[in-house]
């Protein structure tokens, strides 16, 4: 039984989507992107028989609930919707995505890497979304103080072991990064890299891998360092980072394509002192990428007009003049990366000294490993942010290999007390 079969019960149902008389059919989009009804009236403007609505949403996880709710009730749902890749599977297992495979064009897919793509398909032949925005993962880095104490730019996580070593000796106050207890996304982003993929479907059934060989080797590797004590274990977006990263006390990042913006506005001070470059690598002749954050544009099985509403998700993501408004505008890093090399000529103002930022990042994009998110990502991510900050907090490399039984064990009972089938 593919993903599809799997997790899919029901088809569309009747919905959102409107059209009054000889009028135009009219779609309500729900997301939480910054400006994107000036994104959407370009299609407005140009398609005046199918009119879209923006209704700004709080955020991912709020849409999600909202959405689960008018699903339940059989009414309310808009014709179209953000949703994080990682919430995905839990809204086609509550069949509340539509599958539109039949209606985008045949070279869609070729659009986006492959890993972003299996993002929206579990692996199936089934389409649930279309690809709007990705979070390749870099290492940042403090230009000023790896010159003041003549680091290189680690290549290998070896290299980044032996750097964060180097420089925590030189001077104790300065860390090179941090691990981080509450940010799920940030090592599952690093488990892909290493080729992990926490879920699966075999036969009817799911498969969690959580406590695999890659998610292991991350884990150790960075208990290891932590135990050390040449990286710090201070949470990400706390006080206390903010102001590590102010200070200079933490002179490296491992974050993701939109981190200039985060630095920006946590360090405004350090501006052109920072630079971008890939992941340190596990093995440097197969290169590999993973992806914290990004989201897609989806069509739910409430929309009377699942035709209309795909054309409009295909337009939104692939279209040259959509892209870079997404770029410009909406301020995101779409997910189709030639279109946004091409939209996006310029860095960040905050990396303004690295011109070649946004080259980089979509060498990056497309090395990124597939990773397939399971129905029950919210129970996983709880239990990684409680079992690692214990870990975290201890100091110990061998607890942060045992914090990965915790988590595997948990997912998997939580799914199986839902009613799902798990593969032994």
């Amino acid at each position: 039984m593919t993903a599809a079969a799997l997790l899919l019960t029901a088809g569309c149902g009747g919905g959102s989507g409107t059209e009054s008389g000889d009028g135009p059919v009219e779609l309500t989009f729900w997301t939480w992107a910054p400006n994107m009804e000036q994104v959407v009236q370009t299609w407005n403007d140009t398609h005046p028989d199918v009119q879209v609505t923006v209704n700004k949403q709080d955020g991912g996880d709020a849409a999600v609930t909202k959405l689960l709710t008018a699903v339940k009730a059989g009414d309310g749902a808009p014709d179209l919707m953000q949703a994080e890749y990682q919430k995905i599977p839990t809204l086609v297992s509550s069949d509340a995505l539509a599958d539109i495979s039949g209606e985008l064009g045949d070279d869609v897919a070729g659009t986006f890497p492959d890993s972003v793509w299996n993002s929206v398909t579990l692996g199936s032949d089934a389409v649930y979304a279309v690809p709007q925005d990705s979070g390749p993962m870099m290492f940042f880095y403090r230009t000023d103080l790896f010159e003041q104490h003549g680091i290189a730019v680690p290549t290998t996580w070896a290299e980044y072991a032996d750097a964060a070593r180097e420089l925590h000796a030189a001077d104790p106050s300065v860390f090179l990064g941090t691990f981080s207890a509450n940010d799920p996304g940030w090592f599952a982003g690093l488990s892909q890299q290493a080729g992990a993929s926490w879920w699966g479907v075999e036969g009817d059934a799911w498969d969690v891998d959580i406590d695999s060989e890659p998610t292991r080797q991350v884990a150790s590797y960075w208990g290891g360092l932590v135990q050390e004590g040449v990286i710090a274990n201070t949470p990400m977006y706390t006080p206390e980072w903010n102001a590590a990263l102010n200070d200079g006390t933490q002179a490296g990042w491992v974050g993701a394509v939109w981190s200039p913006a985060v630095l920006e506005g946590n360090a405004a001070d350090t501006a052109g002192k920072w630079a971008a470059a890939p992941l340190p690598q596990w093995d440097p002749t197969n290169p590999a990428g993973g992806n914290w954050g990004g989201s897609a544009t989806a069509v739910t099985t409430q929309s009377e007009h699942p035709a209309e509403a795909a054309e409009f998700a295909q337009w939104l993501n692939t279209d040259p003049e959509a892209v870079k408004a997404l770029a410009d505008v909406a301020g995101v890093y779409p997910a189709a990366t030639e279109a946004a090399t091409e939209a996006l000529s310029d860095p960040p103002a905050f990396l303004s000294n690295q011109p070649d930022y946004y080259d980089v990042v979509g060498e990056v994009a497309e090395t990124s490993n597939d990773f397939t998110y399971g129905p029950n990502v919210n129970v996983a991510y709880s239990a990684y942010t409680d079992a690692f900050g214990k870990a975290a907090e201890q100091r110990s490399a061998e607890a942060f290999t045992q914090a990965l039984q915790v988590m595997q064990a948990t997912t998997v009972e939580d799914l199986e007390n839902t009613g799902f089938t798990v593969a032994d």
